[in-house]
């Protein structure tokens, strides 16, 4: 069974339930924690009755600055809303570590982004080193992945399409919520990856509902094809894709062709015209809940929410 890890400004504790139990380590980054394994296991055996987890405040499981990677386009659901026909390539960007943060800080919208949208994503946090040319067979993922977490790829839109710029649109700081648990697996938990179900809803409204099935391309063979160009070590955080459900659609094939005919400010002023009408985009005061889990509960990643703020 997984061990569920939390992390405060206290530093670490294993959620057993209703309670935590403080970790005996001297750990301060994800990367440490994850050396000093045998402390978790002792505080996940301990007798103590521990503290309320609702008396804890939680940050980011993953510690910055790390890696983080991301997947685009990587569950069939968000391609067919994507607008994407055929075999979708594997395709990587990265964020800045300093858009991750804690399970229930707010969002913070920049000034001069209107359309603010959400993407819950399962992380795998990175155990063990992945140097370049690695291959990973299913059979390995347990020697390279130590844990998960529930990420959201917060993304502003606007910039993203308007600039074809991943990176900024994607790494603002509060755009990678992360968290609550770190989900830490034994070798035995990776068969029930696929029954993982990610769910997000805005103001309690579902927006997002699928499982790991959905997947294009999945951890073992996402980890070998990052590894032809881009290292991991430890504490290092992947995001694999999110599923349909998202603000931003495709629009219409024919909308796509005509606009296509149009100069990009143009066509750019008259698609965001069309997605001003769209209510699915966050706002100030919306509030977003993301869990990863499977049915039986043997993994459950925890709840996840976050506030959408506007910024100073």
């Amino acid at each position: 069974m997984s061990t569920n890890v939390l992390r405060t400004a206290d530093g670490w504790w294993v959620v057993r339930g209703a309670r935590a139990v403080r970790v005996d380590t001297k750990a301060v980054t994800t990367a440490e924690l994850l050396a000093d394994r045998a402390a978790v296991g002792e505080a996940a055996g301990s007798g103590e009755a521990g503290t309320p987890v609702a008396d804890l405040v939680a940050l980011s499981p993953v510690t910055t600055p790390c890696r983080v990677v991301a997947q685009m386009v990587n569950y069939r659901s968000h391609a067919r809303d994507s607008g994407f026909t055929g075999d979708i390539p594997p395709a990587f960007f990265r964020k800045a570590s300093g858009s991750v943060s804690g399970p229930g800080g707010a969002i913070v919208r920049p000034s001069h982004v209107k359309f603010l949208d959400y993407e819950v994503e399962l992380g795998l946090v990175m155990g063990a080193s992945l140097p370049v040319g690695t291959v990973v067979e299913e059979r390995d993922l347990p020697t390279y992945v130590a844990g998960l977490v529930v990420t959201n790829d917060v993304s502003a839109r606007d910039v993203q399409l308007t600039k074809t710029q991943f990176y900024e649109s994607k790494s603002y700081p509060t755009f990678t919520p992360t968290g609550p648990h770190l989900a830490l697996l034994e070798p035995e938990d990776f068969a029930h990856l696929l029954d993982l179900r990610l769910k997000l809803s805005v103001n309690g409204e579902l927006r997002q509902d699928r499982t790991l099935a959905d997947m294009i391309v999945r951890p073992a063979q996402a980890l070998t094809l990052l590894a032809r160009f881009q290292a991991l070590d430890p504490g290092d955080l992947l995001l694999t894709g999110t599923p349909g459900g998202t603000a931003l659609k495709a629009p219409p094939k024919a909308v796509e062709k005509i606009g296509a005919l149009l100069p990009p400010a143009v066509k750019w002023r008259a698609f965001f015209k069309t997605q001003a009408k769209n209510p699915h985009y966050l706002h100030q005061g919306d509030v977003v809940t993301a869990t990863i889990a499977t049915p039986d509960g043997r993994i459950d990643l925890g709840e996840q929410h976050t506030p959408v703020a506007d910024a100073n």
